[in-house]
């Protein structure tokens, strides 16, 4: 039987549209590897695992009674897992065609990498600055939450939590993996312990890079890309959001810090309480103006076929769209024209808020990185990224996903 390299590993919870296009980009990732890929649903009541078991038959589903939380449900597909690496995925991220044979020929390069993260990107195609943290000491906690942090970025003595006095198209050594793509050596976790399951969701990728650090490992950032939608499976706007966010730093910190200053870790447990409660109210406000402006004037790339169905969605929901119709082979990807999407952007009579890619018929990697690429021009209003699915007639953003009624 030939060795498995790689397994996969998504732990779903009612993202069943996110989780289609994240398993979408997974199996044209395949390329060279022998891999395996594990998804835990933790009793999703959206129809997941029936519908999209039938889809991805290669897919291992697992389904569980109740929500068992993230570390759980990670740990249950980790003890099965065949692969030499473990990748931890959500299922809020699209990855590139080349990024698992460059992750795993990267591992197989340093034996001394516990675990590897890459370049995440926004769904604007900015850099999503968790790619890559220091560990949160009680003092670099302390510089994140009462913002000193981000009065001086690129300081490493204020500006560590988020590691941005480095470069992030550089290969580097890092102390933090993000859980959102997190790869492991198998035989590292089997060394130091699987996710700790004290912590429900956020903190146990902390807790986990830590710990391999401490027993003589070295975490990296590789800048491959990938897009992490950030929290579509968790609504960072719910109090109870808010509330289990900031309780897995205090876990963290009593865990690691509470005997070495107590005094500094108290002012932390203090700024937990009173910045969560904070942002808690900080996201309330934010999500009644996003729904108060005119959200979306979409410029869609693709086949015919995959325009005529955004322009079909569009008309059922009110969304203003122009269509920039490309042609391809049979069983070829389309190159995108940058110059005509270019064209279109500038003969627009109102800037386009978001830009829609066809999913069946154009690379990811290449999707990727025009969006970097467009994050970096400073002549150039922002647009989010969007994909549409012939297959499923889903219209998917980073907060909303439409779907083509069955009579459109």
């Amino acid at each position: 039987m030939k060795n498995v390299r790689l397994t996969v590993v998504i732990v779903n919870y009612n993202v069943k549209s996110y989780l289609y296009q994240c398993l979408h980009s997974v199996e044209r990732a395949f390329s060279r590897l022998s891999m395996e890929v594990i998804v835990v649903d933790n009793a999703s009541t959206d129809n997941s695992v029936a519908e999209l078991s039938a889809v991805f038959p290669w897919v291992t589903f697992h389904s569980n009674t109740e929500n068992l939380g993230f570390a759980k449900a990670n740990n249950q597909a980790i003890r099965l897992a065949k692969g030499d690496y473990v990748l931890l995925l959500n299922p809020d991220t699209i990855v590139g065609e080349e990024v698992f044979d460059e992750c795993v020929a990267f591992m197989d390069n340093h034996a001394d990498a516990g675990a590897l993260g890459v370049k995440m990107l926004r769904a604007d195609g900015g850099f999503a600055w968790e790619s890559r943290r220091g560990v949160p000491t009680p003092f670099t906690a302390f510089c994140k939450m009462t913002g000193l942090c981000s009065l001086f970025p690129r300081s490493r003595v204020f500006g560590r939590y988020y590691m941005r006095y480095l470069d992030d198209n550089e290969m580097v050594r890092i102390d933090i993996v993000s859980g959102a793509f997190m790869m492991l050596r198998r035989s590292a976790l089997d060394e130091i312990g699987l996710l700790d399951e004290t912590f429900f969701m956020y903190g146990e990728d902390i807790d986990l890079s830590y710990r391999l650090l401490k027993a003589g490992y070295s975490n990296y950032y590789l800048p491959r890309l990938i897009v992490h939608y950030k929290g579509e499976s968790t609504r960072k706007t719910s109090f109870r959001y808010v509330r289990t966010f900031y309780n897995a730093m205090l876990i963290f910190y009593n865990k690691h810090f509470a005997d070495r200053n107590r005094i500094l870790t108290w002012m932390v447990r203090l700024a937990v309480l009173f910045f969560g409660s904070f942002e808690f109210i900080f996201q309330q406000r934010r999500r009644l103006e996003i729904h108060t402006e005119e959200r979306y004037r979409l410029l869609v790339v693709g086949t015919s076929k995959a325009c005529l169905g955004v322009e079909a969605i569009c008309q059922q929901e009110g969304i203003a769209s122009t269509s920039l119709v490309i042609e391809t082979e049979e069983e070829q990807s389309c190159s995108l024209p940058l110059g005509k999407i270019t064209q279109c952007k500038e003969n627009a009579e109102k800037p386009f808020t978001h830009i829609v890619f066809d999913a069946n018929n154009i690379a990811y990697s290449d999707v990727l990185t025009y969006m970097q690429r467009e994050f970096q021009r400073r002549d150039t209003p922002r647009m989010e990224l969007g994909f549409f699915s012939i297959d499923t007639g889903r219209l998917l953003f980073a907060s909303d996903c439409f779907e083509l009624k069955k009579d459109s």
